[in-house]
């Protein structure tokens, strides 16, 4: 069985040397453990000494010196806007109050489908947009780093 030694961040690899690649949701790539099948039918352990979070474009480099690359899947999302920064932040303060994952995408806030979160912030005076793209949420303050599964068990802040 091929085993992941080590996670290439996205952009400090050759993404044409992939073999194959695996497609996950946010929640799927944040991951410690578990055993995955590619698209073209590549079969391995992701076996990490802590939990990380996988990002798209990132490359698991194999034991056999191959590298699987991660897409991340498309879920049912909806843009946050607002009139103008302030009220993004007070949007932003009301989604954090409620522990809701958000990711940042430029001058809009980007969460999953949920229609009493939705209700909430059309509320609070939120323009709302339904998508459906990848989501990569903000990690939170007392994540690990990305780089903390690098392979030799040390973060690097």
């Amino acid at each position: 069985m091929k085993r992941v030694c080590e996670v290439k961040p996205a952009g400090e690899w050759n993404e044409a040397s992939a073999i194959d690649r695996i497609a996950l949701d946010a929640h799927d790539r944040h991951r410690r453990r578990i055993m995955l099948t590619g698209e073209r039918g590549t079969r391995f352990l992701l076996d990490l000494r802590q939990a990380a979070t996988l990002r798209d474009g990132d490359g698991l480099l194999l034991d056999d010196g191959s590298i699987v690359r991660v897409n991340g899947r498309a879920e049912l999302l909806v843009e946050v806007a607002a009139a103008n920064a302030r009220e993004l932040a007070r949007l932003a303060w009301h989604l954090g109050n409620r522990h809701v994952d958000v990711q940042l995408a430029g001058e809009r806030l980007r969460i999953r489908r949920d229609h009493v979160i939705e209700d909430m912030l059309r509320g609070l005076g939120a323009r709302l947009h339904a998508i459906e793209a990848p989501f990569e949420p903000e990690a939170g303050a007392y994540a690990h780093h990305h780089d903390d599964h690098r392979g030799d068990g040390h973060a690097h802040d």
